[in-house]
């Protein structure tokens, strides 16, 4: 693994406040995170003349951050990133979606649906985007900004918790600071959200309120040519059927600059109950030969990476404030997922603006224990939260997502009947697709993910001929390639039950672990134990990629690193 050395304490950027002078200090506002939703809030914030500080955990922005890539503009939004940013497509995003397609796949059987117009409902544009160079790119100019209000943005420091005075949050407690005190906390510390938690507001904690993600970043130099597309075009994947070996979720891929992002998104129940390997359903993925003449025969990974994403539908916070806190983005559950369209960092910066313009007004008004209610009623009146959480799928999933009724939609659509029905619809299918109103509706069974897709390829699709000619790197090449500052004495994670029932799920669903793999995160050991052999679960957390599944499926005590250790990532 390459190394790579942060100094302990915050670094500020250039201008900025150094540690010493911020530990200990008052800010009328403190900012955790600086990804699009921390630095859309920050930005907000200062343009109203709020003193802004900024604390971000990682050796820069972005190096903690991971998404599988899409960033949308809605038309239909109160703030978008270009709007805040200016420039900002310019200089931070990858390539716009121009082309969008969806893949049903049955083995080398596959039927491809044009979904371009369900992409382009309600967007104003879509650009592929790679975090570590967006999410720094975005630091410098918040940082420009805050620093003219008397704040800034201060790198390498771990925000562990809420201070609070008689009850009330005052402000945030760090590992590389003293205490710093604030009129209000905005919290956009990502999905495994330590302030969300010490507030009580984030209590998901089973695997079906959440996705897991998995992604390879691959050196593609020549993407006009492989993909057909023109120097401002772009084209985005998505593969659902039989290649996942039945877990419901999909794959993915996304044409960056002069790489592409590959990856699959699973819901983690799914993923737990099939005790199925993330990073070779990734592989299934890149193996198969529809990619074959994408991927070509120079295949590279830049990266991999992981994530945990929650689930809107179910956890989204109606009432993401608590106090003095305000909570945004994946902290608060803000990322829809449904059908095949998957947004969350534009609602990340949607409520990260709202937040912040919430306590300008209730600050100008000298009431600033008011935002947290201003800025929810602001996720409802502009129609953020009926997209995150909308009425009708919590009807439809009532019926919809009970096993009786998943089975018994699977056993028609499987019948030769259900066959016959889906030859009629034919290409009429694409048009079902591409409606937005039935996107919102789709249930999280294997009806839409496995079964549906698989009978259409295999009633309507073509044989792919070509030969999949991708070998991926192992699971050991893949960490091995990943840049770590491991905190030596510091453990983030802790298994507090190490048995095989308690924890076992956490040694396949790990992204870095395997279970015929010794030198991962998690791993099995057995060991005799008066006289008698058990399965255990041991640990090593120096290959953590902190994508925090084994906070869900396991019986573990995780936190994040001190402030720049840990994986830090190139690309995200």
């Amino acid at each position: 693994m390459s190394e790579s050395g942060s100094p302990d304490g915050g670094v500020a950027l250039r201008g900025g406040p150094d540690a010493d002078a911020v530990a200990g200090e008052s800010f009328e506002a403190v900012v955790v995170g600086a990804g699009p939703g921390g630095a859309t809030a920050a930005a907000v914030l200062a343009d109203h003349g709020v003193e802004t500080l900024v604390l971000e955990r990682g050796v820069e922005a972005g190096s903690k951050n991971v998404s599988g890539g899409l960033l949308y503009a809605e038309e239909s939004a109160p703030y978008t990133i270009d709007d805040v940013f200016p420039g900002f497509r310019e200089a931070a995003t990858e390539r716009p979606v121009t082309e969008y397609y969806l893949h049903n796949v049955a083995g080398d059987r596959v039927k491809t649906f044009d979904i371009t117009d369900l992409h382009e409902h309600d967007t104003e544009w879509s650009d592929a985007v790679l975090r570590r160079r967006m999410d720094s790119w975005l630091a410098e100019r918040v940082h420009e900004r805050t620093r003219e209000t008397g704040g800034g943005l201060l790198t390498d420091v771990h925000v562990d918790g809420l201070l609070r005075e008689d009850g009330e949050i005052v402000g945030v407690t760090c590992e590389e600071l003293d205490p710093v005190r604030a009129e209000v906390v905005i919290a956009a510390d990502g999905v495994n959200s330590g302030l969300a938690r010490d507030a009580g507001l984030m209590d998901h904690e089973e695997p079906e309120e959440w996705f897991q993600g998995v992604k390879a970043v691959v050196d593609v130099p020549d993407v006009d040519d492989r993909f057909g597309v023109g120097a401002d075009e772009g084209v985005a994947h998505l593969f659902s059927g039989d290649l996942f070996e039945g877990v419901r979720g999909g794959g993915f891929l996304y044409t960056n600059d002069e790489s592409v992002s590959v990856g699959t998104v699973f819901h983690l129940d799914s993923l737990v109950a099939e005790a199925a390997e993330p990073h070779e359903l990734l592989d299934a993925l890149l193996t198969h030969p529809l990619l074959a003449d994408w991927l070509g025969d120079d295949y590279r990974e830049r990266e991999y990476a992981a994530k945990l994403v929650p689930d809107s539908k179910k956890v989204a916070l109606r009432e993401p404030h608590r106090g003095r806190l305000l909570v945004v983005g994946d902290a608060a559950g803000q990322m829809q997922a449904q059908g095949p369209i998957i947004k969350g960092m534009n609602h990340a910066v949607t409520a990260g603006a709202l937040a912040a313009e919430a306590f300008a007004r209730a600050r100008s008004r000298h009431r600033p224990e008011e935002a947290g209610s201003l800025y929810a009623a602001k996720l409802r009146d502009e129609g953020v939260m009926e997209k995150l959480r909308p009425r009708a799928y919590d009807l439809v999933s009532a019926v919809g997502e009970r096993e009786d009724a998943e089975r018994l939609t699977d056993r028609l659509l499987e019948s030769s009947v259900g066959r016959a029905g889906v030859r009629l619809l034919g290409d009429g299918l694409e048009r079902l697709y591409s409606s937005p109103r039935l996107a919102s509706l789709v249930p999280d069974t294997r009806t839409p993910y496995v079964t549906l897709p698989t009978v259409i390829a295999e009633e309507l699709g073509e044989r792919v001929v070509a030969t999949g000619r991708v070998e991926p790197p192992s699971l050991e090449e893949r960490i091995g390639a990943l840049t770590y500052d491991t905190d030596v004495g510091n453990p983030h994670i802790e298994v507090l039950d190490e048995s095989w029932a308690a924890s076992g799920a956490a040694v396949a669903a790990c992204p870095v672990s395997a279970l015929d793999f010794g030198g991962g995160c998690y791993r099995e050991e057995r060991v005799t134990r008066n006289g008698r052999e058990e399965r255990v679960v041991s640990l090593d957390t120096q290959p953590c990629v902190e994508c925090g599944t084994c906070a869900i499926v396991a019986d573990t005590e995780w936190t994040h690193p001190r402030g720049g250790k840990g994986v830090e990532f190139r690309e995200g």
